[in-house]
């Protein structure tokens, strides 16, 4: 199992996200060897996310994530939606472009 696999099983399990989740490697947008699985983007919505302010949301994925974070996973890029939210705000966002290391110009 790659670590893409382990992290969508680790959301699916902890956060039941009934209605939507996306796991995207960005890491081919960074300076780092192919393969590497070490930049994600996270869109998750979730009823466990009702009346929980943002940051306790992250703090959530990054304890869930924690092993991960630990052997290699380098950067998330989160977004954590409530129903209500994911309705709202119409869908995924792009990321930004990487600003460091060789891929910058």
């Amino acid at each position: 199992m790659n670590r893409k696999q382990r992290i969508e099983a680790m959301l699916k399990e902890s956060l039941n996200p009934i209605m939507y989740l996306d796991l995207v490697d960005e890491s081919y947008m960074h300076s780092v060897p192919a393969g590497s699985e070490s930049h994600f983007k996270v869109l998750v919505v979730s009823d466990v996310f009702e009346n929980t302010p943002i940051i306790d949301r992250h703090r959530l994925l990054n304890q869930l994530l924690a092993d991960e974070l630990k052997s290699g996973l380098h950067a998330l890029t989160l977004h954590t939606w409530t129903p209500e939210e994911w309705h709202a705000k119409g869908g995924t966002p792009e990321s930004p472009p990487c600003l460091g290391g060789s891929k910058a110009s």
